[in-house]
């Protein structure tokens, strides 16, 4: 493959806009280029301050900063911005202390290089600063910021923040063009500063734990505040539930209770008191009912409630967590503690999704800066299910502060409307009211009038299965069917291990770990299809869930090339992805993946951690997802590795060697002490975990040593991870709700039939909506050999890695990753 090298303008070490030009093609997935920098003196940054004047790099000096609260997940775009910009040529600054920074100058403003940024990706917090500015709210203070930006060349702005924070960027570019002419009138520019500075570009990104930025389904830190919400909850359960106690507990969000809520539904928790939807009446009266119908339910030992700091009622008065224990205390006679979380919700590693989508944020708006012109609006980088977008900046500010009007004026549901989240999530609390209300009615029903609609695992376990069935028992008994467990698989149904369930069983379904129904990788083929079929008809099941991995679906399309054969297969059918692997075709992200993601970034941060105190060292981890590499690729980019092998991209031992040849530079000269490889555990028959540990370990020689770990089952288990959980809750909802409103279709006189291939789904996601593909048509789309999709979303992100991981400092390495990336 070919390698370019930029041409140097005479005079200039660097043409930056034709480097730049071909470099962006490149970070948009070109695969027959290969650029590498031609400046080879330095580790971190294309030049240095002292031999580059401002002018030659014109347009292409960026500055970014965080504002506002800091959140998890911010130094990994921090991470993205820095190397994507210096892999594109451009100078890129830090301004630390936010806006603070900009309008103080001096050191607040430093040159970032390459290394700067090492080992950091996983960090909490934000390690350049987060300050409230009061200066920059008016005019002087931005005018002083405007001069020390414009003395540094800097005319692209990244600023990280809040909605607060953005709108003051916004207004920092509209007075920008004045602001200069006040400089060169008072000569404090000049007017060749003017010319090359005359236009400011913006880009935001969302940096907000609290999740109130209207437009984007997550921000950066909602996923890591959830996890430190929920490991809380997880561990004040034991306690509570040891001496019968209900808790209380403060969760963050102001005037936002996406938090609370999905900390709710992932928790199991009794209550949930949101400001975006009080509860009616009188809530110290619905509290207790609540209480008390859950108690004969349930059989709880315990009651967790989780209280918004913004929690109103539906005449604006505030509901605190003292109010709340006072109830509790003095009408239902209990135990109640309070615990308030605060900061710790802040706090602690970044989660594997956080640090994914801050990198993906912070690569977009590197990009969305080089494509902005003078007339270009300012923009905000957000997420739509798991695609990152652009989206005008102002309108969804304007939106945002709409939020708040609406809220003045205790107009709830249009609250809710330009929430736009809260729609993509189950209404959780009302659902499961009206479960129990439906347990207490159940017992007047002929039992022999309701339909059974069964639910069975399939495939490798995985967390979020448990949370499923949750759902899914939920919505049957809350909409008049009876849900049935089959354990064991399909062997177990041949076995007759069907059991009707009751709501009651599945408490503290939602957290647990692995498959409590029990699970097996065999398909329906290869246990028995007319076996099967017989069973379902003996057990009178009307519609079948199958949860699981490759297998389940291989199991639904056995069903589907069956049912002419067997009319007991002509039922509604839908399979729920849930593999680490990946691989159910249709599926975007399967239940399961971020758990294990979870667990790898902790095990790799734990050997890098480990690493630092020895002499350099190079690690190589292998992970699972049988023959897909999603899990090693997306965790690589979780964890800062510095290659990743899988089986989608061809390796061979020359690769290998490149590799070696690129960690011994970059351990030489960055003063980086590991390095990390992660590989696929099904990625090559021959070039084994142990193979490449062992050529690492002996090429290294004397630079570095090599050390392997295999992580195998421990990438499964554990809890599950709050995205799991609440995406395991709503995915076993949505699909019951599918296979009821297809049995009311295809029943009739109690009796369901349906040959229609559309009748045979997978429960997939496109833009946060779930929607539901027939089989039939995922299977012109599938490798059945490899057990794989034929299209795969997330391989284009190799090319990000391998940006991400190596400066390409040294010309005579080509890029080995190039030649992998789609």
């Amino acid at each position: 493959m070919p390698v370019i090298k930029p041409e140097p303008r005479p005079g200039d070490r660097l043409s930056l806009g034709e480097q730049i030009r071909r470099q962006k093609k490149q970070l948009s997935y070109d695969q027959n280029t290969t650029v590498i920098p031609i400046d080879n003196n330095s580790w971190g940054s294309s030049t240095s301050n002292e031999t580059i004047c401002v002018g030659e790099w014109a347009g292409n000096v960026i500055g970014v900063f965080t504002s506002g609260g800091d959140a998890q997940g911010m130094n990994a775009a921090v991470r993205a911005i820095v190397r994507v910009g210096i892999f594109l040529g451009c100078k890129v600054y830090y301004i630390k202390e936010g806006y603070q920074g900009m309008v103080d100058g001096g050191d607040n403003i430093q040159l970032a290089t390459w290394e700067s940024t090492s080992s950091t990706i996983h960090m909490g917090g934000t390690l350049i600063g987060s300050a409230r500015c009061l200066d920059f709210r008016e005019r002087p203070g931005r005018l002083k910021a405007a001069k020390n930006l414009v003395e540094l060349g800097i005319t692209n702005l990244i600023a990280i923040g809040g909605d607060g924070s953005l709108t003051g960027a916004n207004l920092f570019r509209q007075e920008w063009p004045g602001l200069l002419r006040e400089l060169v009138d008072t000569n404090q520019i000049t007017m060749d500063r003017l010319t090359t500075c005359s236009h400011l570009n913006i880009v935001g990104l969302v940096g907000s734990i609290d999740n109130d930025f209207c437009g984007t389904d997550m921000t950066i830190g909602v996923d890591s505040a959830l996890h430190r919400i929920i490991e809380s909850v997880d561990e004040i359960m034991t306690t509570a539930v040891s001496h019968k106690r209900a808790f209380v507990l403060e969760i963050m969000g102001r005037m936002c209770g996406y938090l609370p809520l999905v900390a709710g539904i992932s928790s199991e928790a009794t209550m949930v008191f949101i400001p975006e939807d009080p509860p009616e009446g009188d809530w110290r009266q619905g509290l207790c009912d609540h209480i008390k119908e859950s108690s004969k339910t349930d059989a709880r030992r315990t009651h967790i409630v989780l209280v918004a700091e913004g929690a109103i009622d539906r005449f604006g008065n505030i509901i605190k967590c003292s109010d709340v224990q006072k109830v509790l205390t003095e009408r239902m006679n209990m135990d109640v503690r309070v615990t308030v979380l605060g900061h710790v919700q802040r706090g602690g590693r970044a989660s594997a999704f956080d640090r994914i989508i801050g990198t993906r944020m912070g690569t977009e708006a590197v990009l969305a800066l080089m494509d902005a012109g003078p007339e270009t609006p300012a923009c905000v980088i957000v997420l739509h299910g798991i695609d990152i977008v652009r989206t005008p900046l102002m309108k969804a500010v304007e939106t945002t502060k709409l939020v708040g009007q609406k809220m003045s004026e205790l107009n709830f549901d249009e609250v809710v409307n330009l929430r736009g989240r809260f729609t993509h999530l189950p209404s959780v609390s009302p659902l499961w009211t009206h479960v129990r209300q439906a347990c207490n009615a159940s017992c007047s029903l002929p039992m022999q009038k309701i339909l059974r609609v069964a639910m069975i695992h399939n495939g490798q376990p995985a967390c979020g299965m448990n949370a499923a069935a949750r759902g899914f028992v939920g919505m049957c008994i809350s909409n008049g069917y009876q849900p049935l467990f089959i354990y064991e698989s399909w062997r177990g149904l041949i076995e007759d291990k069907v059991e009707a369930i009751e709501w009651s069983q599945t408490q503290y379904y939602t957290s647990a770990g692995g498959s409590k129904l029990g699970t097996s990788p065999e398909t329906a083929e290869e246990v028995g299809v007319c076996q099967i079929a017989s069973k379902l008809h003996e057990h009178n099941i009307s519609a079948l869930i199958i949860v699981g991995g490759f297998e389940a679906f291989k199991s639904a399309y056995d069903f589907l090339l069956h049912r002419d054969r067997y009319p007991e297969l002509c039922i509604p059918i839908n399979v729920i992805p849930a593999t680490i692997a990946n691989n159910v075709p249709g599926c975007k992200l399967s239940l399961g993946c971020d758990t294990a993601m979870n667990n790898i970034c902790k095990a790799c941060d734990a050997l890098k951690m480990s690493a630092n105190s020895l002499q350099k060292v190079v690690y190589v981890v292998e992970t699972g997802g049988d023959n897909c590499g999603y899990l090693a690729m997306l965790s690589a980019l979780a964890s800062g590795a510095d290659a990743c092998f899988i089986m989608e991209e061809d390796f061979g031992i020359r690769d290998i060697f490149n590799v070696c040849k690129q960690l011994k530079h970059k351990l030489k000269f960055s003063g980086v002490k590991q390095g990390l490889v992660l590989r696929n555990e099904n990625a090559s028959t021959n070039l084994t975990t142990d193979f490449i540990y062992r050529v690492l370990n002996e090429e290294g020689k004397p630079n570095f040593s090599a050390r392997k770990t295999v992580l195998g089952y421990t990438q499964t288990g554990h809890t599950a991870s709050p995205y799991d959980r609440c995406q395991g809750i709503k995915a076993g909802c949505r699909a019951t709700a599918w296979v009821l409103l297809t049995l009311s279709q295809c029943s009739q006189g109690g009796k369901v039939f349906t040959n229609s291939p559309s009748t045979i789904t997978v429960t997939t996601q496109t833009s946060g909506q779930e929607s539901y593909m027939s089989v039939e048509n995922l299977a012109l789309r599938t490798d059945f050999e490899n057990h794989l999709p034929k299209d795969q979303w997330w391989l284009k992100l190799g090319k990000l890695l391998s940006i991400l991981s190596w400066p390409l400092s040294n010309p005579e390495v080509e890029g080995f990753f190039y030649r992998h990336s789609v």
